[in-house]
């Protein structure tokens, strides 16, 4: 797909897509392309070329002699996922998400998958790439890896239809424990074109790998979202420690079965008990 080119008029229609997102009312007007080519010290055909992918967006109406005009556009609402009970949440998030699966085969683990999952040198893993979609719009890009052994207990069809955790517990594999790791990286031009947005993106970076109870990898997981479509939200309580009063997850001061919870950008939850 067409994209702006990265220059002035990629920063210009970067600014100017905060500004409308952030809160423009939907029928306002954006000041004329004279004044933000004056604002932005920049010239004219910079601005329209800032504008044109701002319409290509369906975020602005063009009128001509009449001005600029912000549209309403739908926008999905974001999972907010909580951070200290991530994997409860993988399978609550699998009901409320549809998945497009875009890769599936089997390949010899690379040195650092085979270093994260303790696998034996040369062994297979099953390879995905999936694309997981919020009310239709594309909100995170799934690559995992699984030992082949285990991975040949599911199918294609089965992964683009159900969560891959639960295809693992459904083996009979029990899952023990896991190590994650949050950052953050650029869009590369494959990722973007299937998040949709601009190569260089930032997008929000988890790696997770999961441990059965011998410590046995079973799954590794690098997954990248847009971090307009999905947030990450730890509620903390205080408490007592060795060394005084303490920060900790408020998950660990309530009961074990309580429910996990998806929130809107509203607040309303959307709940899922882990399976």
């Amino acid at each position: 797909m067409a994209r702006i080119e990265p220059s002035k008029a990629r920063q210009i229609y970067l600014l100017l897509r905060d500004r409308i997102t952030g809160g423009m009312a939907a029928g306002s007007s954006l000041p004329a392309e004279q004044a933000l080519a004056a604002e932005h010290a920049v010239s004219r055909i910079t601005v329209r070329r800032a504008l044109a992918e701002l319409e290509r967006e369906g975020l602005v109406l063009r009128r001509q002699g009449a001005g600029t005009f912000v549209r309403m556009r739908h926008t999905p609402n974001p999972v907010i996922a909580d951070l200290s009970d991530m994997l409860a949440n993988i399978e609550a998030m699998g009901r409320v998400t549809q998945v497009r699966l875009i890769a599936f085969g089997y390949r010899p683990a690379t040195a650092n998958i085979a270093s994260a999952l303790n696998l034996a040198t040369g062994e297979s893993v099953q390879h995905s790439i999936r694309v997981r979609l919020i009310d239709g719009e594309p909100m995170s890009y799934l690559t995992t890896h699984v030992p082949a052994r285990i991975g040949m207990t599911y199918s294609e069809e089965e992964l683009a239809l159900r969560p891959l955790l639960s295809l693992i517990e459904r083996s009979g594999i029990v899952v023990a424990r896991a190590t994650q790791e949050i950052g953050a990286v650029l869009a590369s031009p494959d990722v973007a074109q299937a998040l949709d947005v601009e190569v260089g993106s930032a997008l929000i970076a988890l790696t997770r790998v999961i441990f059965d109870g011998k410590g046995h990898g079973i799954e590794h997981l690098l997954a990248l979202y847009r971090p307009d479509r999905y947030e990450m939200r730890m509620d903390l309580v205080r408490a007592d420690g060795a060394n005084g009063k303490r920060w900790v997850p408020a998950n660990d001061a309530r009961p074990a079965a309580a429910a996990t919870h998806f929130h809107d950008h509203r607040g309303s939850k959307r709940n899922g008990r882990a399976k």
